[in-house]
């Protein structure tokens, strides 16, 4: 009994050990998750987006991101698409953290990470 609560603890702890917001450009469609269209106005999106310099200020949430140089790394996949009517999401750059957050409710809320 104890050697599967032991796993239990050791697997729990190391699930939540991965950052969440972690995200990897894929070059191709089919490599991606989620595919991203980017808007220019904040009105249109349907969340505001937050890029973290650090891997450590994107955990646990959707709205902020950091992006990782290999797909190993990343909690997320995605691919920049030209058109919004091929994207999963659409999403504002915004310029403070504070200002990151779902705009719209979407399919992808809460499963980012």
């Amino acid at each position: 009994m104890f050697k599967y609560s032991f796993l239990f603890c050791a697997i729990a702890f190391f699930a939540g050990a991965v950052s969440a917001g972690s995200v990897f450009i894929a070059e191709y469609e089919y490599r991606a998750d989620i595919n991203v269209y980017v808007v220019d106005y904040e009105y249109q999106a349907d969340a505001s987006v937050w890029v973290a310099e650090y891997e450590y200020q994107a955990e646990d949430d959707d709205c902020l991101w950091y992006f990782c140089d290999y797909e190993y790394q990343s909690d997320v996949v995605i691919h920049y698409v030209e058109y919004e009517y091929q994207a999963d999401l659409s999403v504002y750059f915004c310029e403070y953290e504070y200002q990151a957050e779902w705009k719209k409710t979407n399919p992808w809320m809460e499963r980012m990470h």
